[in-house]
C-alpha cells in the first residue's frame, strides 16, 4: 500500500495523512459501543473538495474503501473505519462559506461544527433549526448524512428539512452538484434527499447550500409532572389533537428523571414522567400556545403544571433534559436506542422498555422528543462484563422489535449504520432493499464508500 500512502500524501500533503496506529485508533469508531470497528490503513484530512476527489480517485484505483467521517459523534457506527480503508475526515473543511440573510440560505462545508454555524447566523437575525443532542460539536457533514434530528423537529423538522443542495464528491472522482438557491424547484428527481441520510455510502459530501429561518423570540418553557406512564402519553396525544406545535416537546421517565436529579442535585418533582414543552413564538402568542398545552396536561391527569418565560428558568429545565446521557454515567456504560413510534404509542413504549429492563435485568431510561415519537430507550450496563453485555445486547435488539410492533421505525434519526442492517431489511422488505443496492451500484459501482455500512451485500443463491 506505499504507493497509494506516497499519493494520498501528495494530495493532501504529508501531515494529512496519519498512519501511526496510536493516532489513527482514535478515528476507529464512533460513539456506538456495539458496533464492529477495525483497523483503517490510514486516516486522511482533506481541506478542499478537489483533494477530496484526488483522494477518492486514488483509493479507486487501489481498490481501497473509503469511510467518511464528521466528529464521530454519530451512534450507529456508520463511520466506524474498516480493516485496511482510508478513513476521510472532514473536520477541517470547515469554512461557512456564506450567510445570505436576503436569501436565507447558508452555504458551508462539511467540517461546520453545527453549534458554529447556529451562532454565526444569529448574528443576521436567523437561525438554523436542526440542533442534535450534540450540537456542542457534531458537524454539518455527518448531520447530513445521518438526516439528524433534535429536540426542535416537532416544528421545524429534520436535517433534510433545511437543505436547498449539495456537492457531492462521486466514486468516479467527479464532483456532482444537486439542488439549487431558490426555495422551489422540481427540476429532474431529489438527489439531494437522496444523499442526505445515505451515511457516506454514495458520496462524499463537501458542501451544503441549508434554507434559514427568522431567529425565534427568546422560548417560554412548560414543564408538567404525571404519576404514570400513561397519563404523560395521554397528554401528548391530547397536545397534537389540540393543533398546538410547540418548538419542543420533550418526553422523560422515571428511570431518565431520577438519574438527572442525582447528576443536577436538583428535584424536578416528578413521579412517573415528565412533559417539557417550550414556544417560540413570542410574548403572549407563546402563552397561549403553552396555555392551551397546560389545560390539556391537566385534563391528562398532571400532578403539576409550571409555565415560565423567564428564558434563564427555561434553559435551566431543558438543561435537565439534554443532561440525561451523561448522568445516565453515573451508573455506567450506557447504549442508546433510537426508535420511532406514533405518538399515540409512546406510552406503550415506556411501559414496554419497563418491562424489558425488568427481564434483562438492567436499568433502560426513556427520553425522546414527544412532539414527533422519536424516544430513545437507553440501556446502562458494565462492558466489562460479558453476562451484563450480552444481555443489554439482548434489550437493545428487543426494543427495536417493540417499536416495529408498535407500528414505528428501528431508526428516527441515528441511522441504520452497522448495528441494524437486518433490522432495516425487515422494516422495508425485500423489494426496497432491491431498490437500495441497485441505486448503489448505480452511483458506486466498485462498492467503494462505506462498505457493509446501511445495508449488507445480497447473500448469493
Amino acid at each position: 500500500m506505499e504507493p497509494l500512502l506516497a499519493e494520498l500524501r501528495t494530495a493532501v500533503g504529508p501531515s494529512a495523512v496519519l498512519t501511526d496506529t496510536d493516532v489513527t485508533s482514535a478515528y476507529e469508531r464512533d460513539m456506538m459501543p456495539l458496533a464492529p470497528h477495525g483497523s483503517p490503513l490510514a486516516v486522511v484530512l482533506p481541506s478542499t473538495a478537489a483533494q477530496v476527489q484526488d483522494v477518492v480517485r486514488a483509493c479507486a484505483a487501489a481498490g481501497v474503501p473509503i469511510v467518511p467521517r464528521g466528529a464521530g459523534s454519530g451512534l450507529s457506527g456508520a463511520a466506524n473505519a474498516l480493516p485496511g480503508c482510508v478513513v476521510l475526515v472532514t473536520t477541517r473543511m470547515n469554512a461557512i462559506v456564506e450567510v445570505d440573510p436576503a436569501n436565507r440560505l447558508a452555504v458551508v462545508e462539511p467540517g461546520v461544527v453545527n453549534l458554529d454555524l447556529r451562532t454565526a447566523v444569529e448574528a443576521h437575525g436567523l437561525f438554523y433549526p436542526p440542533d442534535p443532542s450534540s450540537y456542542d460539536w457534531c458537524t454539518i457533514g455527518g448531520n447530513l448524512a445521518t438526516n439528524a434530528g433534535g429536540l426542535c423537529c416537532v416544528k421545524y423538522g429534520v436535517t433534510t428539512d433545511s437543505v436547498l443542495g449539495l456537492e457531492v464528491v462521486l466514486a468516479s472522482g467527479e464532483l456532482l452538484r444537486t439542488g439549487r438557491r431558490t426555495v422551489k424547484g422540481v427540476a429532474g428527481y431529489d438527489l439531494t434527499k437522496l444523499f442526505v441520510g445515505s451515511e457516506g455510502t454514495l458520496g462524499v459530501i463537501t458542501r451544503a447550500t441549508l434554507a434559514l429561518r427568522p431567529l425565534p423570540q427568546a422560548p417560554a418553557t412548560l414543564v408538567a409532572t404525571f404519576d404514570s406512564t400513561s397519563a404523560a402519553g395521554a397528554a401528548v396525544t391530547g397536545v397534537v389533537r389540540a393543533g398546538v406545535v410547540p418548538s419542543l416537546m420533550e418526553i422523560m421517565d422515571r428511570s431518565s428523571v431520577q438519574a438527572v436529579e442525582r447528576y443536577l442535585r436538583t428535584d424536578l418533582g416528578a413521579g412517573a414522567a415528565v412533559l417539557l414543552c417550550q414556544s417560540d413564538s413570542g410574548g403572549e402568542a407563546a402563552l397561549r400556545e403553552l396555555g392551551e398545552v397546560a389545560r390539556v396536561c391537566e385534563e391528562a391527569g398532571a400532578e403539576l403544571v409550571h409555565t415560565t418565560d423567564d428564558p434563564a428558568e427555561g434553559a435551566d429545565l431543558l438543561a435537565a433534559r439534554r443532561a440525561v446521557l451523561t448522568a445516565l454515567e453515573v451508573y455506567g456504560t450506557w447504549l442508546t436506542d433510537d426508535v420511532c413510534v406514533p405518538r399515540t404509542r409512546i406510552a406503550d413504549l415506556i411501559t414496554g422498555c419497563e418491562a424489558i429492563a425488568e427481564d434483562v435485568r438492567l436499568r433502560i431510561a426513556v427520553v425522546g422528543h414527544a412532539g414527533d415519537g422519536n424516544m430513545h430507550p437507553t440501556i446502562v450496563y458494565d462492558p466489562a462484563s460479558a453476562d451484563e453485555a450480552e444481555r443489554a445486547l439482548a434489550a437493545f435488539e428487543r426494543i427495536l422489535a417493540l417499536g416495529l410492533d408498535l407500528g414505528g421505525t428501528v431508526t428516527g434519526e441515528h441511522g441504520v449504520g452497522k448495528v441494524k442492517q437486518a433490522w432495516l431489511e425487515r422494516e422495508a422488505g425485500p423489494v426496497a432493499l432491491r431498490v437500495h443496492r441497485d441505486l448503489k451500484r448505480a452511483l458506486d459501482p466498485q462498492g467503494l464508500f462505506n462498505p457493509g455500512s446501511m445495508f449488507s451485500p445480497p447473500r448469493e443463491g
